[in-house]
């Protein structure tokens, strides 16, 4: 059961309408999650420039994927993953990756672990980070602003993941055949 309204266009507080309008232009519908973001204005506002400003990151789409859906499982987002899985087929990524991330496989590459380590790492431990791991990361060829960038995914993630646990928030349709449990 949803413990948070999930808004409609019509329902919404007024300064989340044309954020809501700009949506349904983007998706073909108005997805659940941004429907509850919604009763917060500015908590809709702030979500959808973290997900824009984490697409034009630092990061490819196999990266993002990475960061994103070690996150989503590690926060065991009901909803996030099957959405992430659905974004990561459109933007062309190996299903094969998206597969091991949604199944906590292996990396198929040791950039790619390391990567997930990493995030692992921030996650699990509210951002402090050994030294032995950074410069493992950083032997990767990633740098101080993929850290950053990591900490960008991490913020995006904490508002959808946290905001979908307690609104119980309904897997869109188009996501169903996605759906996933820990």
């Amino acid at each position: 059961m949803s413990t948070l309204t999930i808004h409609t266009i019509e329902t919404a507080p007024e300064e989340s309408k044309e954020s809501l309008k700009n949506s349904v232009k983007s998706f073909g519908m108005l997805p659940n999650l941004h429907g509850v973001l919604s009763g917060s204005p500015a908590l809709l506002e702030v979500y959808k420039t973290t997900h824009q400003l984490f697409s034009n990151s630092s990061f490819n789409a196999e990266e993002l994927t990475v960061v994103w859906q070690t996150i989503n499982v590690e926060h065991e987002c009901h909803y996030c993953v099957p959405a992430h899985t659905a974004i990561a087929h459109m933007m062309k990524v190996d299903p094969a990756l998206t597969e091991a991330l949604r199944n906590g496989e292996a990396m198929p590459t040791e950039k790619l672990q390391v990567l997930q380590d990493t995030v692992l790492s921030i996650v699990r431990n509210r951002g402090h980070i050994s030294d032995a791991e950074l410069e493992t990361f950083y032997a990767q060829g990633y740098g101080q602003r993929q850290v950053l960038d990591i900490i960008l995914g991490v913020s995006q993630k904490v508002i959808s993941n946290y905001t979908n646990h307690i609104a119980n928030t309904p897997v869109d349709e188009p996501f169903q055949k996605f759906a996933w449990t820990k």
